[in-house]
């Protein structure tokens, strides 16, 4: 007779990694006896099972893992080994992908079967994405026929196409997506959609949603009156890096400009500032073809000693005596309908007085794990940082933390393992806040920490404070976004 107590997968230390129980049994009393199996084990002896007066283990290596049975002293050694085996041969076949059932008198196929079941977040993922791809595939139509019907009106009117030989968008990183340039008209790569997961080539039972796009949008729908809250991912993201990218202005002018920056942070967790860049542009589009050939007038109030560098086919003479962008040769215009790089710049330091936003985190042991105090300082003032969301990881299977004192809101994510510090808004008036709680673990456990916001103002005081036509200096109406995002902002 089998008795199968529980199976489990742990590593060479006894923690478990995934634990599935046939019998009434707490969390408490699996993990004691997994942390007690690897010491019943003789260094130097090969064995297919170890006892206690209580229970039996009937286990396998798997890499660097245990495939472990615990079962009665009183269970059938030979069944037990089949079932080994069979556990072994899943988890090398669908990479632990396993989902509760009985595992008595069942077979590979049997539970490759399970296992690739209706899945309800499989279902919305692929909703959203096939969403996304029709309507990047749509702006790609549209985004052509604009350009089509550019060259055919300059075909028609005898003027030259707009254009003048290869002044396209340029990326502030080198992950940006590469420009397709031609001789008169240039237009930015979209981004690309994510991908779906691999899934085992066997066959599936699962739901198969069709690429019509009005049958995922009903789907979406359905969800979302049965009571479904339904987050859309952007780029393949979680929802805490998906939400850091501001919405475009609804209402722009024919000349409007976009003054982007990413900033890229390392600190270490005794204080330091190892490295910081900022990377920032400004992105110029004209719709109106009367208004190709302007200047730009810049200010430059930046004190932190930024390096600038202008396209090359702007006027870098007349930038640097006047801080003024127009082209090299006035009687050109810039492409319409494009967004035309004209200025970027890069402030890399390791000066910690430039910091925009502090976070200070002091772990102190306690005699049942941790009190964690962590805490935020806005140091430019100037800045308001918008949706700021501060991830601290917690220690794996102690449940969820104990929140003390808090300024702001938090979310427990149990999967990934993150405490979330969410903060709508830090500014001058909200410049400082803190977080108090307390969990099982080493202070090591608390880190890395992940920082994310956005800002509608850029850290580098740069602006556009005039228009103006070349011919006559008469100003022109132009509207303009800001915006600061965050690439990687790290405490180690």
């Amino acid at each position: 007779m089998q008795v199968l107590l529980a199976a489990a997968v742990c590593t060479k230390a006894g923690k478990a990694i995934v634990s599935r129980q046939f019998v009434e049994m707490t969390r408490t009393r699996i993990e004691g006896l997994l942390a007690a199996f690897p010491k019943l084990m003789n260094t130097g002896k090969q064995h297919t099972f170890v006892e206690t007066e209580s229970v039996r283990y009937v286990y396998q290596p798997l890499e660097k893992l245990y495939m472990v049975l615990i079962t009665t002293k009183n269970s059938n050694i030979l069944e037990d080994l089949e079932t080994l085996r069979l556990f072994s041969r899943v988890c090398c076949s669908i990479r632990l992908t396993i989902r509760p059932c009985s595992l008595e008198n069942v077979n590979l196929a049997q539970i490759r079967t399970f296992t690739e079941m209706d899945s309800h977040e499989e279902k919305v993922f692929r909703a959203v994405r096939e969403t996304q791809e029709r309507e990047a595939k749509a702006e790609m139509r549209r985004k052509a026929k604009e350009l089509q019907q550019a060259r055919r009106d300059a075909e028609r009117s005898g003027k030259k196409a707009p254009g003048f030989g290869g002044f396209g968008s340029s990326g502030m990183t080198s992950s940006n997506s590469a420009t397709i340039i031609t001789d008169t008209l240039i237009e930015p790569e979209k981004p690309k959609v994510a991908s779906a997961p691999a899934r085992p080539s066997a066959p599936s039972k699962a739901l198969k949603l069709g690429a019509r796009g009005k049958e995922v949008d009903d789907f979406v729908d359905k969800l979302k009156s049965e009571g479904e809250n339904i987050m859309v991912p952007s780029a393949g993201k979680r929802p805490s890096e998906a939400s850091k990218v501001l919405a475009p202005p609804v209402n722009t002018e024919s000349v409007h400009m976009r003054i982007e920056e990413k900033i890229s942070l390392t600190c270490g967790r005794d204080g330091g500032l190892q490295n910081m860049e900022v990377l920032g542009m400004i992105t110029l589009r004209v719709a109106d073809e009367k208004n190709g050939r302007i200047r730009l007038h810049v200010n430059n109030n930046d004190k932190k000693g930024i390096q600038l560098q202008t396209h090359p086919n702007v006027d870098k003479k007349l930038f640097t005596t006047e801080s003024v962008i127009s082209l090299k040769n006035p009687d050109k215009s810039f492409p319409l309908h494009n967004d035309v790089g004209v200025l970027k710049w890069r402030l890399q330091t390791t000066d910690e007085s430039l910091i925009p936003l502090t976070i200070n985190c002091w772990p102190s042991e306690s005699g049942t794990g941790c009190d964690v105090n962590i805490e935020y300082e806005l140091q430019e003032e100037g800045l308001e940082l918008n949706d700021v969301v501060i991830a601290i990881p917690v220690p794996s299977g102690v449940g969820a933390p104990v929140i003390g004192d808090l300024d702001g809101e938090y979310r427990h994510d149990g999967r990934r393992n993150i405490l979330e510090w969410c903060l709508p808004v830090i500014d001058v008036k909200n410049k400082t806040g803190s977080l108090e709680f307390s969990v099982a673990g080493q202070p090591s456990d608390f880190f890395p920490i992940q920082v994310s916001f956005v800002s509608k103002s850029n850290y580098c005081d740069i602006q556009v404070t005039k228009v103006a036509q070349v011919d006559g200096d008469s100003p022109v109406r132009f509207s303009m976004e800001t915006s600061l995002v965050v690439d990687k902002y790290e405490i180690l």
